[in-house]
């Protein structure tokens, strides 16, 4: 993927639609003038007010066969899915619609992954484990066969059905720690959006371990209504949950306990987790703020059901802007 390539996207929350609604909503989305998509992969809701959770491998063949879009999924190899079946997928989906897959790889939620019935490492040893996954796929993707005794267990395998070229790797990375790290082995990196310094640390750890020049996603988490306060509103009935810090939203075990941890949240407390505004040329000036940081590739995720509304409002008011900012970065 071409570093200067700037891309504007459309995330899908497979926790807040039917997969039915959702590949009308990408379909719509490209439409209105957005340029990629990513797609979630989680087993569970975020809250049971959320209600859904589709599987986002099977929507993925049906979407990018719908539409044109690049795709991303932000998905945890190595505990839900053995590394050998997920290096399949991946190669799979790049053998079809060759150079529009990326898979975007972090360490896992304790919500999603417990249900393997297996212990949930530390960080360290869940790290331990996303590289070592990642150096399995690869190693398929070359056309070795492998064996590995150890976090992960492989035996003799090979994949048959594979694309020309080595499928993208993207580390996922919240603190500046891990954007240290996954500078020094991934492709890229996502990164969640926070206050500009914040975002500075990030960009500056992934460089200092070895990812200047290569790709850099930020999944933009904001809520867009006609009001600033049904922005917030709206955003507070469906996202109250993910504000907390990835130590601890890896380590709850239910739905319940993040329904429990998410009813200390009060309305007003979203943000800056939530960018909440009902204001065109707010959201134009944040996302250009992020354009600058050199993130290459924004995925905007609005959290709250208004989708329709937001696809149109976006694609008006918003896209034709960031994309002539884009191009002057570019």
């Amino acid at each position: 993927m071409d570093n200067k390539n700037i891309t504007i996207g459309y995330h899908n929350s497979h926790e807040q639609f039917k997969p039915s609604h959702l590949l009308a909503l990408v379909q719509k989305a490209e439409q209105a003038g957005f340029t990629n998509a990513l797609s979630s992969d989680h087993f569970y809701p975020w809250s049971e007010n959320q209600g859904e959770s589709g599987y986002a491998w099977s929507w993925l063949g049906a979407a990018m066969q719908a539409t044109s879009l690049p795709f991303g999924v932000v998905s945890a190899p190595g505990q839900r899915y053995h590394p050998a079946i997920a290096a399949q997928k991946v190669a799979t989906l790049c053998e079809m619609f060759p150079h529009r897959f990326f898979l975007c790889a972090g360490s896992g939620q304790f919500l999603n992954e417990r249900i393997t019935g297996q212990k949930w490492p530390n960080k360290q040893e869940r790290n331990e484990r996303l590289k070592l996954c990642v150096d399995i796929m690869r190693a398929l993707w070359r056309g070795e066969t492998v064996s590995h005794k150890g976090l992960v267990e492989v035996e003799n395998a090979k994949l048959y059905t594979r694309p020309d070229y080595m499928p993208p790797v993207i580390g996922a990375a919240i603190t500046p720690e891990t954007a240290e790290w996954v500078g020094s082995w991934a492709d890229g990196m996502i990164t969640i959006s926070k206050p500009a310094d914040e975002l500075q640390k990030m960009v500056e750890a992934f460089h200092r371990g070895g990812g200047e020049g290569k790709p850099m996603h930020l999944k933009v988490q904001l809520s867009y209504h006609t009001t600033k306060e049904k922005a917030r509103q709206t955003a507070h009935e469906q996202w109250k949950n993910n504000v907390f810090p990835s130590a601890l939203l890896s380590d709850i075990p239910t739905v319940k306990g993040f329904d429990a941890a998410g009813t200390m949240v009060k309305p007003d407390e979203l943000e800056p987790h939530v960018r909440i505004s009902d204001s065109a040329q707010e959201h134009i000036d944040l996302l250009a703020k992020d354009l600058e940081l050199g993130f290459t590739h924004l995925h905007l995720h609005n959290v709250n059901l208004e989708q329709e509304q937001y696809i149109e409002f976006f694609g008006d008011r918003v896209l034709p802007d960031l994309k002539k900012i884009a191009a002057r970065l570019a």
